[in-house]
């Protein structure tokens, strides 16, 4: 900072109470529209006649709007501001939604152009609400950001529901996500105003440089890219989850679409609840303690899915593997949030490595699946989730000045 700069005061206690509320909002209403989005997808694999290997190739249009989106989004962040970002970013997740529910009364390439721009506005929104969150901690004092994650699954939670509502009665695709679409626009929008300034002038690291590092400076940081490897599993975990879970229990338990769907909303009910009780799991055992014994929970809650003889052990299995995925993506990025001054950055490479799982996902689950089962394929679940429970010491939280 130059000399006779003013110094812009911190937050007050309001403001921040308010920017903690927006970030919810924000949190809520990706989930939200992610969720009814992913509900549906068994209606329009139906509508557009896909096999597995075709539909996992379609999914796979997500992912690269998200990985196109991400690189930038450090940059895009650190420039525009957190609320600016999700502001652009939600307008493009709610045309993507719109395209793609129409689209689907077309044919596979306007489904296509829609789930790409999804996955674009996702991508960059979501880097920019974790940016948020972790600025939002800083000011509170305490580690919160699972809540956050817990209030995204909790906007599944009830995206799912509601999809569940419109399978039952039958509502049209192309009616039901558009209006999604212009609701969760709205609302978030509206809530990204109450945001509050992504840096902190009043805080200069150790050294006094207060200037933010370069996105291509962090991908040379040994343990921001071992975060993003962490996360990649985790994110595995959960994008299978959110991505088959509905069709693996229909087509490979035989169950009807809408209870098929409602193992997706227990899938998501269990991650909210793993999600929302996080911060003190988190503060009683730690980072690492804790995700090493969620992991475990998910491999055994995904085998118990995969192999469970009748459709109730299935169930079962669903609500622990979504309690097993729960925490592992948002420590990821509190760990890439643990200094603010490379925040951005830092998250911006994690959740990029991490979304590599949301590319690989749904094609890999599809192939395999088209050779064996897709229930059969949830396996590379467990087999994600060992790699990350391994690993796991790379989120350890870092030595405070006091600690004993």
């Amino acid at each position: 900072m130059q000399p006779g700069t003013t110094v812009p005061a911190p937050p007050s206690r309001p403001a921040v109470r308010s920017a903690t509320l927006a970030t919810y909002a924000a949190f809520i209403g990706s989930g939200f529209a992610f969720a009814n989005w992913a509900s549906r997808i068994p209606q329009v694999r139906d509508q557009l006649e896909l096999d597995p290997a075709a539909l996992g190739l379609v999914l796979l249009a997500i992912a690269a709007g998200s990985l196109v989106a991400l690189p930038l989004s450090g940059p895009v962040v650190t420039r525009l501001g957190s609320a600016r970002t999700i502001t652009a970013m939600a307008v493009v997740l709610g045309i993507g939604l719109v395209v793609a529910a129409l689209g689907s009364l077309v044919g596979v390439v306007p489904v296509l152009i829609g789930l790409f721009l999804l996955g674009f506005g996702n991508g960059a929104w979501d880097v920019a609400m974790n940016v948020q969150g972790t600025v939002v901690e800083r000011h509170l004092g305490r580690s919160i950001m699972s809540r956050f994650h817990g209030g995204f699954s909790l906007g599944t939670v009830a995206g799912a529901l509601v999809g569940a509502v419109m399978v039952a009665f039958s509502v049209p695709v192309a009616v039901h996500l558009p209006v999604v679409a212009v609701l969760v626009v709205l609302v978030v929008v509206q809530q990204t105003r109450r945001f509050i300034p992504d840096r902190d002038e009043t805080e200069p690291d150790a050294a006094g440089d207060t200037a933010p590092i370069s996105a291509l400076a962090a991908w040379r940081e040994p343990r921001t890219l071992l975060i993003g490897v962490f996360v990649l599993a985790f994110a595995f975990a959960e994008g299978v989850g959110n991505d088959w879970i509905s069709i693996a229990a229909i087509d490979g338990h035989h169950v009807s679409e809408v209870l098929g769907t409602l193992a997706f909303a227990g899938f998501l009910t269990a991650m909210t609840i793993g999600r929302w009780f996080g911060p003190a799991v988190l503060a009683r055992y730690g980072r690492v303690t804790a995700v090493r014994l969620l992991a475990v929970t998910g491999i055994a809650g995904s085998l118990l899915f995969v192999f469970a003889p009748v459709p109730a052990l299935a169930y079962v299995g669903a609500m622990l593997w979504g309690l097993g995925a729960s925490l592992g993506f948002p420590v990821g990025m509190s760990a890439g949030g643990d200094d603010p001054r490379r925040a951005a950055a830092r998250v911006s490479v994690i959740a990029s490595i991490g979304y590599c799982a949301f590319l690989a996902g749904p094609p890999v689950i599809g192939f395999v699946g088209h050779q064996s089962s897709v229930l059969r394929a949830i396996v590379l679940v467990s087999v994600l989730l060992g790699v990350a429970a391994l690993i796991a010491a790379t989120v350890r939280e870092p030595e405070r000045a006091g600690d004993a």
